[in-house]
This record gives structure tokens, sequence and C-alpha cells, in this order.
């Protein structure tokens, strides 16, 4: 399947140290051998998927709404995909910036 988003769309992902040195969380896939950036479409969503993803206990995390564009510049910089996720964790679409 695949979701077209435009760039100037806005997204959700979870954020790592929300107000400070904030960065988008990324996952490893053990599976699937990469790393990707889960993106919601809406915010209940994100909120419903949120205790599925890993997180390091130390941190402090939050959903934020990015734009599309925003969200794929992460992914590039950091060499991994883009995984759209439904409420429950369950991949709706990949994405390669």
């Amino acid at each position: 399947m695949s979701i077209k988003i435009k760039d100037e769309q806005w997204v959700y992902v979870v954020v790592q140290n929300p107000g400070g040195n904030e960065k988008v969380v990324g996952q490893y896939d053990q599976e699937l051998n990469l790393s990707f950036i889960p993106v919601f479409i809406e915010k209940d969503t994100a909120q419903m998927a949120y205790g599925r993803l890993a997180f390091e206990k130390t941190s402090k995390y939050e959903i934020q709404a990015i734009l599309y564009e925003d969200a794929v510049s992460h992914a590039a910089e950091n060499k991994c995909l883009i995984f759209i996720l439904n409420s429950s964790g369950e991949i709706l679409d990949k994405i390669q910036p």
C-alpha cells in the first residue's frame, strides 16, 4: 500500500527530550535489519501506538506534530527509512527518503 503524503502535511512523530535537546525518535527493526522513523498520520493513532515503541528509560518523550518534509529530512540525515504506522504499530507504508 502506498500512502500519499504531501511535503507540507503535518504528521506525528515521537520526540526525545522535548523542550531541550530535542531529537526525533527512530527505531530499529531486527527482523528487517534496518532503522526507521515511525510516522503517524493522526495524533490519536500515535498515542495508541506509543506503548509499542522502544524507548530509553532515562529519557522523556512526547508526541509532536512536524511537517512531513521535516520527517523526510531527519530520515535522510540519519540514513533510515520512514514507516507510516497504524495504532497497532503495523506498517502501512515504507518510504525511503
